[in-house]
């Protein structure tokens, strides 16, 4: 059953990231890459993608400015190379709520400003296992452009 969620970038839409770069090969030290870019203007809101608990706000070599939530189904919700964070360690957020700003923090100063947008499980689903580059990995992450597709046409077919 999907859930209420939203994209997690102020007026997103669909287009403004590649919907196949999730689990891309030759993605430098990370070998592949396990979630979205979602690219527009320096400091548009970051907005949580679903209701849950800030786990994590602060500074990562890589993502730079992170904030990590633990929503529904004990997924966490991984954002990162914000420019601010705008949401408060162990608080309640909600759907849609602002918890930060587009930025180039981390690997990506000097690149496009985006938002790196991961989403990864608690409890591993070995069954999305392949033979693909770090395959085995895919237990542990969901496909943020499909679970966004998802989310969001199950609450557009369910508030007609």
């Amino acid at each position: 059953m999907p859930q209420k969620a939203v994209i997690p970038v102020q007026n997103g839409k669909f287009e403004d990231w590649n919907a196949k770069s999730f689990w891309f090969g030759n993605w430098g030290t990370s070998v592949v890459h396990k979630g979205i870019d979602i690219f527009n203007k320096k400091s548009t809101p970051i907005l949580s993608t679903v209701d849950g608990i800030v786990l994590f706000n602060g500074q990562r070599k890589k993502g730079g400015n992170v904030v990590m939530i633990l929503g529904p189904k004990w997924l966490i919700h991984y954002y990162s190379h914000l420019d601010t964070i705008e949401t408060k360690l162990f608080s309640f957020v909600k759907s849609g709520e602002k918890i930060g700003t587009m930025g180039d923090s981390g690997n990506a100063k000097g690149k496009p400003f985006h938002l790196h947008y991961s989403i990864i499980r608690v409890f591993p689903n070995i069954f999305d296992i392949d033979t693909s580059i770090q395959g085995y990995k895919k237990a542990f992450f969901v496909d943020p452009n499909t679970f966004l597709k998802e989310a969001l046409n199950y609450q557009k077919k369910n508030t007609k």
